[in-house]
Formats: structure tokens, C-alpha cells, sequence
């Protein structure tokens, strides 16, 4: 065979079945992605003679004889970008950026008549961080960015720093990498929901040639743990093993096969033979409360710190503040309804992974796509008794993860690999084990039950959650307890009650998303506020700015107040504003179809910024030898932007521009310690420890520069490329050179511990239109305000709202995560689970408000999760508002509004 491929012709055979993508990536392209392996993201999407194709679906014996370009040939052979990824670098059609070859690959081969239909020719490809608008603008030329200056970053809209090697297809993400000797794992998966393992042979898997070996709990640590990942191990239970004698689900692993290729490793899986005593299992949450429900973790409550283990509820939370009963009986209008949420995949486009070997020290090196490169050492070092020096985690830049990466659910096995066979090993998920063997968002029941005075004064809000963990514990306790708080504090009401439970059951695990349960709960406070106003003949918004919290209020929530959280700025006022006025402007947006119904409705959020009892970052700043400045920070890159922000930070803080600020980030080796990215903390707590170090080394530079000089201090002032003093210019590369002679390191750290702590505020709104004869609904227009405090970045910031938009669109639409009879799921490829494409996706209205925050660095707040947590109960609300039916459950798809709109005649819920 033989093809060329950039211009470089190659003549190896590919394997017998053997792809395009993966005869590409072995051959060093790896610009081609895998995110799917069906056909249904586009992430591999090549050119063949000037054709796009979808390479993981092509067979490479086809190519022979052919031309075959991937990203990184489309720029010319001098270096000079293609004017599609030119664009793309001139409006920042990218986050993440996993799904950005796929996406210049198809447009650069886009026609005229293609161009103007994008919702047909991006059919078959999928972006889970932008909301698309991003991508158009890159598509239709339009520029976003703006030109840097010396000490005027914060609050410009810069580009990303990895910018030009996200559009060339050099951006390194986990498996982009070529490691010598590299063996392969597979994973068997148990097919039981509930079962003991009797016996396990693995002597015909052994036989398979090129299989390393094959491990199960008889070599796996019998410590457990937590998959979850927080600063306080505490916090969650001790539930899990790296391989265990007893499955709780469908698609827990059982065995690792380890081998010379994935075709060994997976035919040595299926010579694993297992002898299981299948158990009794339990797959819903109410059932598996009651006496005499299958047990799924039969421990101690107290060293596994699980609540209550033979009633199957990990973690529970139960407080009242006054008299709900009281409180109901004093209303004039009280509503009650159930609600429910279904299980969300992430679908973070790069699936979990990770490779790992022994370094040339003997240190144990783990590169995984991970969210929490610190915490994950720990937890490595504390299973196979490792010390610290011992093991260094990095992540290259992550593919997404919207809290599925805050887990540890590759890296336990992989090290037990590789400190077994003291050889590198890899291991990355299928498409399908993402589905179940990673984790999803947690499904909820919400009991809600509001009253209010005719007046429209709100006297009691109950509620009761239930929220289904799965098989393991991992982030239950801490959703659970977190679903109830700011959903609960953000309203005034004397008499707030609260009973919750995170529940066992032998389902595919729950675990951290977007949101982090607020989610879940807004959407049934705010659905029943709405209705409860509705009875009271109230407009629903000025029903709820009646009772929402003020400026310099405490928090009240039945859960407990959190000492260290403040409303350190206050934009809920304005947001309820930016919705007013998008209500009153009633011919802006798109027509409504003539005879469809048409509504509105609106609704808001609250959320912390990071998690309570700390959240720790550090930082160092450092002027190099040629007077340019490097930036070390813990806290991971997966398209969150935090590594924009902090050169931003860095670059105003040392009066210089942004591109002579180099950053290294998510690697143990670079700094301390940083406890992840995740809980909206990359830009207020690492940014706040990047601020201090950046500070400190200009107070440092400046101390300096004064002393050597002889000079007064306040005459002596740091600019782009020297320090000025009365005299002159002292450069910076001679203030390097000069403070190295005598011993004075040209380096300064900030730390931040992550409290106190600040809220941040969301509204969204819709205006949709309905089709009562089919149950498919418009939307006509989306506005979404947003108090982010000072916003760093506008056009990043701006991305990270309309991505949580769009991802919480589809929670809300058709999302779900299905689980049959016997708890295997049902949904596990793009194809059956129905994720956003870029027709769904309305292009949504993004107002900032002016606030200030006292606490976040520059005054800033989080914005990367709270976009997501008004949503769907802004949507519900619509919805409500265009059919009279108040719809109680997620998804909204169109079967469920069609029977709804059809049974409206008898009222009640659907």
C-alpha cells in the first residue's frame, strides 16, 4: 500500500480491519481524534483526494493510491494557516478544542451552497464545550479577538495561549504521545447488575500471544476507596476497590487484560473465564431504602463512612428552620408536585484515559486526562504505599470534562499495571464504556411543597430529594448536601425544611457534573414557585424578585449556614432586569409558526464559588534569563480558559504583554500543591494564588531594581521590558543577570486556601413556540444574564455561559441515560443518545452585569457552571406558559409534550 499523507509518503500495510484514524495516529498524526469510533462526532474527520471522511469509519486499505490530508497539512508548506483555521484563531471557534480538526477539516472543504445550510453540513459533527455560536462566527469570518498591550490584559478579550496549536492539530492532549514499549489494557466488564465472583481462570487468557498478563482482585490492593476527588478524602466514602470479588453493576470491571495491542488485550478478555453467584439487585433509589432491599454495600458505617449501609442511603441531610407546618398553614395558595431528573452522560469528546511507565529516577509517571493531577497522586501514592517523590501525575490538555474528570477511574489500574510489569501501559475508554463504566449525572426525585400570602410573600418551602448514586458513593454525599443549599438560600421564607438521601443502588455510578446537583433541585423550586405565583394571579418573575435574597442577607438554609460563604458582590437584581426587559421587547427573536403555541418563561440561580472547607492553589512566578516571565500553576486546561486568565492576571500584574508570560500548569512537578480544576475555582482561587505570585514578583523585581540602582523605590516603575528609574532603563535581562550574581532568586509564590468564599447569580429566558399536533417545540429566542463579577475575559467568559447553555439544553430536551430492566444501559453510543448537534442550538443572548467582588481576584466570580442551573426550569417554565401543562420531568423530548398536550383537557402533571 502506499499513500500520501501531508506531502510524506508512506508504504506500511495497515492491519488487517484496520482504520484510516488509527493507521494515521500510529504514524504520528495525531491531530486526527478519537471520540467515538462510529462515526457520529466527526473528531477524525480527514481528507481523502480533497473529500472529507470520517477516518474511523474508513478502512486505510481504501487510501492506497490516495491523498490524504489531516489538520496538520492544511496549513502550506511554509508555515502560513489556511484561511479557515486562520479564522478559527480569529474568533476562537474552540474551547476545549478536541472537536476542532473535525470541525476546520469539514468547513475548509465546504462549498458556497454548503456554507449557507451549516445545520445540514455539520450534521455529523459534535461540540460539547461551545454552543456552537463560536464556530459559526469562526466559519463566517467574524473576529473576536483582541491585540494585546503591557499591563492592560484583565478585562480584554485575549486569545488562548495553545490557540495556534489547537487549530494546527500540535496540541497535545493524553494520548497524543509516543511512548517506546508501550503495552495495552482492556477492561472485562461484569454483565450482572449484582454477583459474587466464585471463581476466575485466566490461564487461557494467558495463552493469547502478546498477552502480558491479566489481573484481578486476587492482585489488586484490598484497601478501599474513593473514586471522587476532593481536597478532604473524608468527604466521600470509602466504598471501592481497584478490582473486586463482588460487582454492583452492569460494566464494573472485573479483570485487566495487559498486552502487546488492544486486538490481544480484547481477545484476552474474552478468554476470561468467570464463575459468578449472581445476588439480588435493587435499581431504584425508593426501593432500595425500604427493609429488606438487597444490600449494596454491606460495611462499616463508621471506617467506610456510609450512613447508613443496610438501608442503603450513603449520606443524608435533615434540618428545619421555624415551623414549615406553621408556615403552610399561614399561606393563602400552596403548591405541591414531584419532580424528577434523569441520568446525564458528559460526553467530554476525549474519553477517560491515561498512560503511565517508570521514569529514568524510578518515579511512577501517570499522564492522564484528569481534572485533579494533585489529588490523584495522593491517592496513588496512598493505595500501593508510595511516597510523594515517587510518583508525578501530569495532565496534557484535557478534552473536556465537566466534572466526569474528577474522578480517579483509570489511573488505580493503570499503576497497578505498570508497578507489576514495570513497562508503560495505556488504557482508554471506548465511546461505549464512557457510557457505563464511567459516571453520569446524578438522577433526582424533588418533593417540593411552596406557600405563600396572597400578597405574594413567600412562608414555607419543603422539600424532599432523592438522589440516586448508583452502585458507588463516589461525589453522593457532597451533591446531595450541595443540591440543597444555595437552591434553598437563595429565597427569603421563614420556614424552610429540607429532607434529603443520597441512595445505593446497582446502577452505573453517579458522580460530579455541571452544576453539581443545583441543578436537579432548581428545577423543581423554580418550576413550583412559578406555578404557586400563577395561582396567586402574580406575574412569576416579580413573584420571585419579591423573595429573592438581598445584598448583606445571610444564607438561610435548612442544611446549615456555611460560615466562610458571603454574597460578596450582588448582580441578581440586574439579571432579573436584563429578563425584564428581553419580556417587554415582544417582536424581537423569531416568529412563531402559524398555530403553534407560543410562551415564556424565566428563571434563576445561585451557586458558591468552590467547595466548602477549602479548596487550595498555588502559584510561581518567575523572571527568566531573557526577561521574559514563566507562570507555573497547578489547576488543569479542558477548555474552562483558566490558562488565559491567569497570563491575563500575570501579564497586568508585571506591566507586560501577555505573550512574554509562558504558562506550565496541571503537572505535580511544576508547583505545590492545587486540588483541581473543578467547583468554578480555576479563575477565583488559582487565580487568586497566581495574582499574589505575580504581585509579589513585581514588589520583588521593583525592591530589587531599587537597591542595585540606588534609587527610591516610588521612583522606580516595572514596564514591558525593563524596570525605569530616574536614570534610565534598567532592563529586565540585566536585572536577571545582576540579582543571579548575588543570590536572589527572581521567583515569588501565592498561595490562596479558597475561602472565604463568594456567590455568583444566572437568569435565563425564553421565549419558545409548540406544535400541538406533534409535541415539537421552537425556541425563538434565549437570553441569559450572567453576574461573573469583573469579567476577565468577555469573549472566553461569554463562551463558558453559552456552552453551559447548550449543554443544559440538552438535559432538558432529550439527554438520558437509559438503564433496562437488569440495570445495563441502553444508550451506550452517540447514535442512541441524542446529544446536542448544531441545529438545536439557538444562539443565546449574553448580558454581563457590573458588579464588582469583594473576595475573587480583580473582582471576580466563577461563571463555568452556574450558566447551566437556570435552564431547564427557565424552559419548563415556557413551556408552561405556551400548553397550560406544567410538565414535572426530564427530559422535555416530543413524545412527552405530545401526550401531555393531548391529556391537557384533564389537567394535573405530566
Amino acid at each position: 500500500m502506499r499513500v500520501d499523507v501531508n506531502g510524506t509518503p508512506f508504504e506500511e500495510e495497515p492491519r488487517p480491519g484496520q482504520c484510516l484514524r488509527t493507521y494515521l495516529r500510529e504514524r504520528g498524526w495525531f491531530g486526527v481524534k478519537k471520540g467515538c469510533d462510529a462515526g457520529d462526532c466527526g473528531a477524525c474527520t480527514v481528507h481523502v483526494d480533497g473529500e472529507p471522511v470520517h477516518s474511523c469509519l474508513y478502512p486505510a486499505f481504501r487510501a492506497d493510491g490516495r491523498t490524504v490530508t489531516t489538520v496538520e497539512g492544511l496549513a502550506s508548506p511554509e508555515g502560513e494557516l489556511h484561511p479557515v483555521q486562520r479564522k478559527f484563531l480569529d474568533a476562537q471557534g474552540f474551547q476545549c478544542g478536541f472537536c476542532t480538526a473535525g470541525f476546520l477539516m469539514t468547513t475548509a472543504a465546504l462549498d458556497e451552497e454548503q456554507l449557507a445550510d451549516l445545520p445540514r453540513s455539520f450534521k455529523g459533527s459534535l461540540c460539547r464545550c461551545t454552543g456552537y455560536r463560536a464556530i459559526e462566527d469562526a466559519v463566517r469570518g467574524v473576529c473576536h479577538v483582541e491585540a494585546p498591550g503591557a499591563g492592560e490584559s484583565v478585562g480584554r478579550s485575549l486569545p488562548a495561549p495553545a490557540g495556534p496549536q489547537v487549530v494546527t492539530g500540535t496540541a497535545r492532549y493524553t494520548f497524543d504521545i509516543d511512548v517506546p514499549g508501550l503495552l495495552h489494557m482492556k477492561l472485562l466488564r461484569s454483565p450482572h447488575a449484582h454477583a459474587r465472583i466464585v471463581a476466575i481462570d485466566t490461564s487461557a487468557a494467558l495463552r493469547v500471544p502478546g498477552v502480558h498478563a491479566v489481573l484481578t482482585h486476587h492482585d489488586a490492593p484490598e484497601r478501599h476507596f474513593s473514586t471522587a476527588r476532593h481536597e478532604h478524602p473524608e468527604e466521600d466514602p470509602d466504598d471501592t476497590r481497584v478490582l473486586d470479588d463482588t460487582v454492583r453493576h452492569v460494566g464494573q470491571r472485573v479483570a485487566a487484560v495487559v498486552a502487546d495491542s488492544e486486538a490481544a488485550a480484547e481477545e484476552g478478555c474474552r478468554r476470561v473465564e468467570v464463575t459468578y453467584e449472581v445476588l439480588p439487585a435493587v435499581l431504584d433509589p425508593e426501593e432500595a431504602m425500604r427493609p429488606g432491599a438487597p444490600v449494596v454495600h454491606d460495611k462499616d458505617a463508621a471506617t467506610a463512612r456510609i450512613a447508613r449501609p443496610g438501608n442503603n442511603v450513603v449520606g443524608e441531610v435533615h434540618g428545619e428552620v421555624g415551623d414549615v407546618e406553621a408556615g403552610f398553614a399561614e399561606a393563602d395558595a400552596v403548591y405541591e408536585e414531584t419532580f424528577r431528573t434523569q441520568r446525564v452522560q458528559h460526553a467530554s469528546l476525549e474519553t477517560h484515559g491515561a498512560v503511565a511507565w517508570i521514569d529514568d529516577d524510578g518515579r511512577l509517571t501517570v499522564r492522564t486526562s484528569s481534572q485533579t493531577p494533585f489529588l490523584t497522586r495522593r491517592a496513588l501514592c496512598a493505595l500501593y504505599d508510595l511516597p510523594q517523590e515517587k510518583v508525578r501525575v501530569v495532565a496534557g490538555r484535557v478534552g473536556g470534562g465537566f466534572g466526569g474528570k474528577q474522578e480517579m477511574l483509570v489511573e488505580d489500574i493503570v499503576a497497578l499495571a505498570v508497578l507489576r510489569l514495570r513497562r508503560p501501559v495505556k488504557l482508554e475508554y471506548t465511546r461505549a464504556e464512557q457510557f457505563f463504566g464511567a459516571t453520569t449525572r446524578h438522577p433526582f426525585t424533588i418533593g417540593v411543597k411552596v406557600g405563600a400570602r396572597e400578597d405574594g410573600t413567600l412562608t414555607a418551602l419543603r422539600l424532599r430529594v432523592v438522589s440516586n448514586t448508583g452502585a458507588y458513593g463516589n461525589h453522593g454525599p457532597a451533591v446531595m448536601f450541595h443540591s440543597v443549599g444555595e437552591s434553598t438560600a437563595v429565597y427569603r421564607a421563614p420556614h424552610k425544611k429540607v429532607d434529603a438521601y443520597s441512595v445505593y443502588t446497582h446502577t452505573v455510578p453517579a458522580g460530579a457534573f455541571r452544576g453539581y446537583g443545583l441543578g436537579q433541585v432548581m428545577f423543581a423550586v423554580e418550576s413550583a414557585l412559578d406555578e404557586l405565583a400563577r395561582m396567586l394571579g402574580l406575574d412569576p418573575l416579580e413573584f420571585k424578585a419579591r423573595n429573592i435574597i438581598g445584598p448583606g442577607e445571610a444564607m438561610v438554609t435548612p442544611g446549615g449556614h456555611e460560615e466562610d460563604l458571603h454574597i460578596a458582590s450582588y448582580g441578581l437584581d440586574q439579571c432579573l432586569g436584563i429578563v425584564r426587559g428581553a419580556q417587554a421587547e415582544t417582536d424581537a427573536g423569531q416568529p412563531a409558526p402559524d398555530g403553534w403555541l407560543v410562551g415564556e418563561g424565566a428563571a434563576l440561580a445561585m451557586i458558591a464559588t468552590g467547595p466548602p472547607g477549602g479548596h487550595l492553589a498555588d502559584a510561581r512566578a518567575t523572571l527568566l534569563p531573557d526577561g521574559t516571565f514563566d507562570l507555573a500553576v497547578g489547576t488543569a486546561e479542558f477548555g474552562n480558559g483558566t490558562t488565559t486568565v491567569h497570563r491575563q492576571i500575570a501579564a497586568g500584574e508585571l506591566a507586560t504583554t501577555v505573550d512574554r508570560v509562558t504558562v506550565r500548569q496541571s503537572d505535580t512537578d511544576v508547583v505545590r500543591h492545587d486540588t483541581g480544576a473543578f467547583a468554578s475555582t480555576g479563575v477565583v482561587v488559582a487565580g487568586k494564588a497566581t495574582l499574589r505570585a505575580s504581585r509579589a514578583l513585581a514588589d520583588l523585581l521593583l525592591d530589587f531594581a531599587a537597591a542595585h540602582l540606588r534609587a527610591p523605590r516610588a521612583d522606580c516603575r516595572l514596564t514591558e521590558e525593563a524596570v525605569l528609574h530616574p536614570g534610565g532603563r534598567f532592563p529586565l535581562k540585566e536585572l536577571h543577570a545582576a540579582a543571579e550574581a548575588v543570590g536572589v532568586p527572581c521567583a515569588a509564590d501565592g498561595h490562596f486556601g479558597g475561602t472565604p468564599r463568594s456567590v455568583a447569580f444566572n437568569a435565563q429566558w425564553f421565549r419558545i413556540a409548540v406544535d400541538p399536533g406533534t409535541g415539537e417545540i421552537r425556541i425563538l429566542r434565549s437570553v441569559h444574564a450572567a453576574d461573573a463579577g469583573k469579567v476577565m475575559n468577555p469573549m472566553q467568559c461569554r463562551g463558558q455561559v453559552e456552552g453551559g447553555v447548550a449543554q443544559a439544553l440538552g438535559a432538558t430536551l432529550f439527554e438520558n441515560v437509559r438503564i433496562d430492566e437488569h440495570g445495563a444501559v441502553e444508550t451506550a453510543a452517540f447514535r442512541r443518545y441524542r446529544l446536542p448537534q448544531y441545529a438545536d442550538v439557538p444562539r443565546t443572548e449574553v448580558h454581563f452585569m457590573e458588579t464588582t467582588d469583594a473576595i475573587g481576584p480583580l473582582g471576580a466570580k466563577s461563571m463555568s457552571e452556574s450558566p447551566f442551573n437556570p435552564v431547564a426550569p427557565a424552559f419548563a417554565n415556557a413551556l408552561r406558559d405556551a400548553t397550560g401543562v406544567r410538565f414535572a420531568e426530564l427530559p422535555l423530548t416530543r413524545d412527552r409534550v405530545w401526550l401531555g398536550l393531548r391529556d391537557r383537557s384533564g389537567g394535573g402533571s405530566s
